[in-house]
Order: C-alpha cells, then sequence, then structure tokens
C-alpha cells in the first residue's frame, strides 16, 4: 500500500469498505458489529481532521495575509478571489437548471412513491424548515452581523463559525501588516512555525485516510435507507450528478486555458482532497488537504493557498448551488408546479447568495435548500423527497465545492505570478534529513 499513490490508496479503502458492508449485512449480527467496531473508526478519523481545521486557518490565514507586505496586495487578491468565486457559482447554478428542465426528473415520481418518501423523511423535513426558519426570519443584515464574532474562543470553538474565525484571521493579519516590521516579527515567526506543525499533523493524518474511508463507507451503507426509495429517485440523483461532473470537467477546463496547466495534472494533484471530500461530506475538515494538494502537487504559492482556500471552503459552494437549482425544480415538478423564467432567476440569485452562507459541514446544503424553496415560492415538504439520495448525493457535491476551491486557487495564484512548480514533500521528510546528518 505505501507503494501506491495516496488517492489510489483511498479508493481501494472505499471499495473494501463497501464490499465488507455488502458481505456482513447478509448475517443478522452484520449491521450492528460495522456501526459498534467500524464505524467509531471513520468518526474518529473525521474527527482528526476537523481538530485541526480553525487551527490551520487561523495560523494559515494569518501567515497568508502578513506575507503580503501591504494592503493593496491584499485588497487585490481578495477582489480576484471573490469576484471568482461569485462566476463559478452562478455558472454551477444555471447548469443544473438547465439539466433539471431537459430531463425534468421531477415529473417521473409517482404518487405513490411521493407519500411513501414523505412518510419515512417527514420527520428529518420538518427539523430542517424549523432550522431554516430562524434564518430567514433574520434582518437583511444579519449575515453581516455574524461575520464579526464577540469572543474569537467561542467563534473557534465550532467548525460551523468559519467565516467569523477567517474575519479574525483577516483582521489580525492586516493589524501585523501596519505595525513596524521589528514589532511584529516574533508573532510573524510563531504563526510560520505553527502553521508548518499544523501541515506536518495532516501528513500524518492522511496516512490513516486510507483505513478511514474504509470505516466511513462501511457505516454509509449498512445505515442506507431502502433500495426501492433509491430506485424511484434515481432519475434525479443521475441529473444532479450529471451536472457535478459537468463541473468538475469546467474547472479543468478552464484551468488549462489560463494557467497553460494540462487537466489531468490538475485533477491528479487535487484527487486525494476529493475522494476525502466524498468521505467525509465536508469542506472545512477536507481543508488541511486541499491546501496540501494545492501547495505541494499543484505548485500554488502557500501565500496564495492560505487566503484564497479557507475563504473558499465557506463561501465558495458550487456543488451544493448547483443541486440547491436541481433539487428546487425537481420538487416544484413533482407537485406539479410550473416555474416562470423569473422564478428560476431568483433561484440562481438566491442559491448564489444561499452558498455563502452554508457552513463547510455535512447537511448545511439542505438547510439552505429550505431558503430557495421558500423564495421561489415551493413547498418545503418537498424536502422528503430527496431525504434518501441526500447523502450520497453532499457526497458528490463536497467533492465539488472542493475542487473549485482548487481550481480558483490556481487561477488567482496565475493571476499574481504566484503559480510554479510542484514540491512535493514526504510526510517524514524532517526525520529522514536529521538522520543522514547523523
Amino acid at each position: 500500500m505505501k507503494k501506491l499513490e495516496l488517492h489510489w490508496q483511498i479508493l481501494i479503502g472505499m471499495g473494501l469498505g463497501i464490499l465488507f458492508a455488502f458481505i456482513l449485512s447478509y448475517f443478522e449480527w452484520g449491521s450492528g458489529f460495522i456501526t459498534d467496531w467500524i464505524k467509531p473508526f471513520g468518526t474518529i478519523f473525521i474527527n482528526a481532521l476537523k481538530l485541526i481545521a480553525v487551527p490551520l486557518i487561523l495560523a494559515s490565514l494569518i501567515k497568508g495575509v502578513s506575507d503580503l507586505k501591504d494592503i493593496s496586495s491584499l485588497s487585490k487578491m481578495g477582489l480576484r478571489t471573490i469576484l471568482t468565486y461569485l462566476a463559478t457559482t452562478v455558472i454551477a447554478v444555471s447548469i443544473g437548471l438547465i439539466i433539471v428542465n431537459v430531463f425534468e426528473p421531477g415529473k417521473s415520481i409517482e404518487s405513490d412513491t411521493r407519500e411513501e418518501l414523505v412518510e419515512s423523511y417527514g420527520g428529518d423535513a420538518e427539523t430542517t424548515r424549523q432550522n431554516a426558519q430562524k434564518q430567514k426570519e433574520s434582518g437583511p443584515l444579519q449575515a453581516l452581523e455574524d461575520l464579526v464574532p464577540e469572543n474569537i474562543f467561542g467563534a473557534a470553538s465550532s467548525n460551523s463559525n468559519m467565516l467569523q474565525v477567517i474575519f479574525f484571521a483577516i483582521f489580525f493579519g492586516i493589524g501585523m501588516i501596519l505595525i513596524p516590521e521589528k514589532q511584529s516579527k516574533p508573532i510573524k515567526e510563531f504563526f510560520d512555525s505553527l502553521n508548518e506543525v499544523i501541515l506536518k499533523m495532516i501528513d500524518l493524518i492522511m496516512l490513516a485516510a486510507p483505513y478511514g474511508v474504509f470505516a466511513l463507507l462501511a457505516a454509509l451503507v449498512v445505515e442506507a435507507p431502502s433500495a426501492d426509495l433509491f430506485i424511484a429517485l434515481a432519475y434525479y440523483a443521475l441529473c444532479v450528478a450529471g451536472g457535478l461532473i459537468l463541473m468538475i470537467g469546467f474547472y479543468a477546463s478552464v484551468v488549462g486555458i489560463f494557467t497553460k496547466k494540462s487537466p489531468r495534472f490538475f485533477l491528479n494533484g487535487i484527487s486525494p482532497a476529493q475522494l476525502l471530500a466524498f468521505s467525509t461530506s465536508s469542506s472545512a475538515a477536507t481543508l488541511p488537504v486541499t491546501m496540501e494538494r494545492v501547495e505541494e502537487h499543484l505548485g500554488v504559492h502557500p501565500q496564495v493557498s492560505s487566503f484564497v482556500l479557507p475563504i473558499g471552503a465557506t463561501i465558495n459552494m458550487d456543488g451544493t448551488s448547483l443541486y440547491q437549482a436541481v433539487a428546487a425544480v425537481f420538487i416544484a415538478q413533482a407537485f406539479g408546479i410550473e416555474l416562470s423564467f423569473a422564478a428560476q432567476l431568483g433561484i440562481i440569485a438566491t442559491a448564489t447568495l444561499a452558498s455563502i452562507g452554508s457552513a463547510a459541514v455535512p447537511g448545511a446544503g439542505m438547510v439552505m435548500l429550505v431558503i430557495v424553496l421558500g423564495q421561489a415560492g415551493i413547498p418545503e415538504a418537498g424536502l422528503a423527497l430527496i431525504f434518501a439520495v441526500d447523502r450520497p448525493l453532499d457526497m458528490l457535491r463536497t467533492s465539488v465545492n472542493v475542487t473549485g476551491d482548487a481550481a480558483v486557487a490556481m487561477l488567482v495564484a496565475k493571476s499574481q505570478d504566484k503559480l510554479g512548480d510542484p514540491q512535493v514533500k514526504d510526510w517524514d521528510d524532517n526525520y529522514k534529513k536529521t538522520e543522514s546528518q547523523n
């Protein structure tokens, strides 16, 4: 296994996890065994990645901002980053709307199947509606108000507050730029060193990635709903998956055109992060690996990646936005509601803005979908129609989110003349170097 590339190791782990779960599902004790003795290792793996997400953002973003030396460089990079993210999100939503309008998957659902799905997942839909209602009742500037934390330690205690941590890190970095270099040097050296330690921790955690995804996929198989429900929604799932695959092709093509790097180079470089995102359904949990792959395997300067990627993990949700567009129209079709062109333009705007507020954690897109449905006048009860296949689609759209982050990082790096050749580091480079010196 050690001789294989990481993405092949992860793929083998995923495949073996699915096979293992299917074999054990034929035994009465199989599902319980996986839940009690296999799933915890997957949870531990995800927790280890989440453990370093906030320290990584703090260290890398403060380092990245302070490395810029002046405010003009920061504003230029920030403007390019946000505009590029918004552009790719609009494209993703548009692709989703085109696909769902052409293939009309919602019209294939029979009334009996609809009633079964609503009955099975009505409770989950109600919980999601209640969570979304809290966001809908907030004022128009609530997102701006939530951006500024009242206590950085409180904000850093939860991965769902990433935007607040990012705000503090950027603010802190700006403060370092504005004071004399002699005074900021000690704190800068601290965060530079902290960043290197966190990156080394990522290398160590990734040694367990094949085993972590084995446990995650095995648990997913035994906890999945009945096959009949998946078959009823296969058409919808294929539409979402097709749109997400098109987005990955779009990223690879844009990277090839603007950076002169081949699509194969880009996809090979980011594939371990894609597979990890697929397994965890969390952009935040995958962020440490995304940063390592983008810097070491795609050649993006740390000054760019440490700024662009943490922001992308929270505001760039192209896969989630595409899914929201398809899901909204699909539910409308299932209920026999005809959406006007204006209503679908509203979906584009709402899904784009909602993606900015989505937390980089599993299932967050479902909460934001309620806001998209409400804007378009689509019954929120229709959420129950798609809960059965939401988990696997959540895995796919998270992979697209991560791919989009990496693509934008390469585009911004190219525009800043900070895109170079890959410089791959082994997990024990420093140890081997010390051994050779002795």
